[in-house]
């Protein structure tokens, strides 16, 4: 088995052990979904509409000390942060050059330039990237799907979003499932995508099989679903549970840390500006 057979693999089993890692036994992990969801919420939103540096930075340290509590691997939690940075990071990668501003590197091309303003915005954007994408690590590692769908619904989110959500979270693992079972099947008669012995055409034409085997087969997954919903008199008008469960004193002292880390913060950057420097300024355009 090639390294990249094993990799592929490898992700497959990570998506698989995502809810038991979610399912864990910590203080954070205790907590309402609810609460859980506001907080990653509330984050995100300071973090996206702050212009300094010093707010990113703390947050990250928060978020940090967040995984310590939750018990997360943190390490295994940055892999994945590292693989969703590339996404916004190749947009950020062109904002020094774009952008108008003191020239404080030259490549001799006349429109190769890094300016001041270009580089302050592309630092202040990766900052909101990787904190953004750590919350969401977190969230996702502390929280099981379904309960994150719940939260949604209690929160008030339309109940056809929240249906579509709820399956989309059903159908997600039946689509690895059924992935995984045709990667066995190939492999077992000796198949292997990434043998460069075989002719490309006839690896790419492989992969279309193997496409239209996973359409045809999430089709007729489908079909059964809405069968087996039919036949239980399901409809529009169908109430979803949800499970019930009042707040508890760990939920308000987790939104009222949060929170208050966000004042002090606020206070900070209106008090005290100019002793923090760069971390200080206004970095935007």
């Amino acid at each position: 088995m090639s390294s990249k057979t094993k990799k592929s693999n490898h992700g497959i089993k990570q998506v698989m052990d995502l809810e038991s890692i979610a399912g864990g036994d910590s203080v954070i992990h205790r907590l309402d979904g609810r609460i859980k969801l506001i907080v990653a919420l509330l984050i995100i939103l300071f973090c996206v509409f702050s212009n300094q540096l010093i707010v990113p930075i703390i947050l990250e340290i928060y978020l940090i000390i967040l995984m310590y509590l939750s018990k997360i691997p943190i390490k295994q939690s940055f892999k994945r942060v590292a693989l969703l940075l590339p996404f916004g990071g190749f947009i950020i990668i062109f904002q020094p050059f774009i952008h108008p501003g003191h020239i404080i590197w030259s490549s001799g091309i006349s429109w190769i330039n890094i300016t001041d303003a270009g580089l302050n915005w592309a630092i202040i954007l990766i900052g909101r990237l990787i904190v953004c994408l750590t919350d969401i690590v977190i969230l996702s590692s502390i929280s099981p799907m379904q309960e994150i769908v719940q939260s949604f619904r209690k929160l008030g989110l339309p109940k056809d979003f929240s249906m579509i959500l709820s399956i989309m979270v059903r159908f997600l693992f039946i689509f690895i499932d059924e992935l995984d079972s045709i990667r066995i099947a190939q492999k077992s008669r000796n198949f292997n995508i990434h043998n460069k012995n075989l002719p490309y055409k006839w690896r790419l034409k492989q992969v279309g099989y193997t496409i239209a085997m996973m359409f045809l087969k999430a089709y007729e997954k489908g079909e059964k679903v809405y069968l087996s919903m039919t036949s239980r008199c399901f409809s529009d008008k169908s109430e979803m549970y949800n499970t019930k469960r009042k707040l508890e004193s760990s939920d308000y002292t987790y939104i009222f840390i949060t929170i208050l880390l966000i004042i002090i913060l606020e206070i900070i950057i209106l008090t005290a500006k100019t002793k923090l420097g760069f971390f200080g300024l206004d970095l935007t355009l």
